[in-house]
């Protein structure tokens, strides 16, 4: 298998250095970066499959570096911060970060969550396909799973990659019942429990993307969602 490439920014060495020696033992390609700006520049030429980025750095800080990133296709994105607030997880996800951690953080949790994003990325089929491969009609809702679109009533929705896959595995099943533990597996391929507000922060921003329609992703109290069949 070809080995991975993944590009560790921090500002703090003694962080730089303990992920990339642990990413090493497990068979990664590491290379590191101490603010901002080298990453984007090492982003560059050392072309990654995965990066670790750290929040808070100086010259760029990790949001800067998502918004100036170029060639983003195929790269997953694992987010490092001191703060747990619910704003700047929201607004990672929306610049198409895959995950978070807080720190302190156990560094075998942090790997076994860089190989889970890497196995997800690796998966090349798409996880909500329709049987015909075309599209799904919910009332306003249309979905296309060839071209990756969705629109409410004519109009085009903006989405994020993980928006469109979850929102496109609960049309293509209407009335089925995810769990977010199922939905965590399906849609991110990560096997761990403590990321499922990671799907609810997702399925919040696609409700006030869907507008009018938004009553079309329902909650089921206690265990997960659905996409409400036509006629319920």
């Amino acid at each position: 298998m070809e080995e991975k490439r993944v590009l560790v920014t921090d500002d703090e060495p003694s962080i730089r250095s303990a992920i990339s020696y642990a990413l090493k033992r497990e068979g990664f390609v590491v290379e590191t970066a101490a603010d901002g700006e080298e990453a984007l520049q090492k982003a560059d030429a050392f072309r990654p499959d995965m990066l670790v980025l750290d929040v808070m750095m100086p010259k760029a800080n990790g949001y800067e570096v998502l918004r100036r990133l170029e060639n983003r296709k195929g790269l997953g994105i694992l987010m490092l911060t001191v703060k747990n607030d619910i704003v700047d997880k929201v607004l990672g996800l929306e610049l198409g970060a895959d995950d978070f951690m807080t720190k302190p953080f156990d560094i075998r949790e942090l790997v076994a969550r860089v190989k889970s994003i890497v196995r997800r990325l690796d998966k090349v089929e798409e996880p909500a396909p329709a049987p015909d491969g075309k599209k799904a009609v919910l009332g306003q809702l249309t979905v296309h799973a060839a071209k990756r679109t969705a629109e409410v009533g004519g109009r085009l929705l903006e989405l994020t990659p993980k928006e469109f896959d979850l929102l496109s595995l609960l049309v293509f099943h209407p009335g089925r019942v995810y769990t977010r533990e199922d939905l965590l597996d399906l849609v991110w391929g990560m096997e761990y429990a403590g990321g499922t507000r990671t799907v609810d922060i997702h399925i919040q921003r696609l409700r006030k993307k869907l507008g009018d329609a938004h009553y079309m992703l329902q909650t089921v109290y206690g265990i997960g969602y659905k996409a409400l069949e036509e006629g319920t």
